[in-house]
């Protein structure tokens, strides 16, 4: 029984090189003319290895010794925001509770952003995150707002965007035509500039 078992793997060993031999001298069609190609430099390249400190921390783990993104561009730090309750409830609040462990501080209100800092905080920005920091200052001020900052100073200030409020296109919203409401459809009152709902 053990010689049937031999003599069939060397039958299929034997079939398995034939097969190899009788693809290999397979007719070549014509020979395809590449486009003439510019000579690459034959000089062998030396992969470049960096040195990257590590530190064995447990028995399988190696952490590397370099500072994070978050660590070098402190506005990519991750935070989430949650007002306190007893807090006053202005925006200038905000941003300061935000940025009360980041490193940076807000810059005193001039009066081209004291508009920004008495503006009231909207509930939908108590519960904040997580997020960059830099995404949750521009959230709290507002699509009508950048954020300017001094990395000297860590200062954080803001400033208005292209569009100023007194503006043709911000004129045309405020004078928008009221129509009358029709069965079922809901209401729609036009707000003076400066008022909240």
């Amino acid at each position: 029984m053990p010689a049937l078992h031999l003599f069939r793997r060397q039958v299929a060993s034997g079939l398995l090189a034939a097969t190899a031999a009788i693809s290999g001298c397979a007719s070549i069609g014509e020979p395809v003319v590449l486009p003439d190609v510019q000579e690459a430099d034959t000089a062998p390249q030396t992969p470049t290895h960096e040195f990257i400190p590590v530190v064995r921390y447990g028995r399988y783990t190696l952490v590397e010794l370099v500072a994070t993104a978050a660590q070098r561009d402190l506005l990519l730090q991750v935070v989430e925001v949650v007002m306190p309750e007893d807090a006053r409830t202005t925006v200038a609040d905000g941003l300061r509770h935000v940025l009360k462990r980041s490193g940076y501080r807000l810059c005193e209100p001039t009066p081209a952003i004291a508009d920004l800092y008495a503006l009231p905080m909207p509930a939908a920005h108590l519960h904040l995150g997580p997020l960059t920091l830099r995404d949750a200052l521009l959230t709290l001020a507002g699509p009508a707002w950048d954020v300017n900052v001094d990395d000297r100073a860590r200062q954080v200030c803001f400033a208005h965007t292209g569009e100023a409020p007194d503006s043709p296109a911000a004129d045309a919203a405020a004078v928008a035509p009221v129509t009358a409401p029709t069965a079922g459809a809901a209401q729609t009152f036009p707000l003076a500039s400066g008022e909240q709902p």
